[in-house]
């Protein structure tokens, strides 16, 4: 059964950084492409970066955002960096249905639970 878990939200202060985890199983990371996702309190859904299946990346917001995985572990990372206020949201990975990255959100079809990210004085 596909699954994805992410962890490492947390509260942080402005002008802070924050690594973030989307453990996968049931596949392995070479199957498909992987974005991460946000959703802000009365925002649509945006994404943020992908990595494909054969370990391409791509950025869809700014470079503050780093997106890159491990094999070994089967686990895509997004590190952020220079986080202030508007930062704050719910993060989610998910699968494309194909193994390149695309922008729209309806390819995308398994999803993580989401992680939360605060950033505050």
């Amino acid at each position: 059964q596909l699954q994805l878990v992410e962890s490492g939200g947390d509260v942080v202060q402005p002008g802070g950084s924050l690594r973030l985890s989307c453990a996968a199983s049931g596949f392995t990371l070479g199957q498909y492409a992987i974005g991460w996702f946000r959703q802000a309190p009365g925002k649509e859904r945006e994404l943020l970066s992908c990595i494909s299946g054969s370990g391409g990346t791509i950025n869809y917001l700014d470079g503050r955002f780093t997106i890159s995985r491990d094999n070994a572990k089967n686990t895509v990372y997004l590190r952020m960096s220079s986080l202030n206020f508007d930062d704050t949201a719910v993060y989610y990975c998910a699968t494309n249905s194909v193994p390149g990255c695309t922008r729209q959100l309806i390819s995308y079809d398994h999803w993580g639970q989401g992680t939360q990210v605060t950033v505050s004085s």
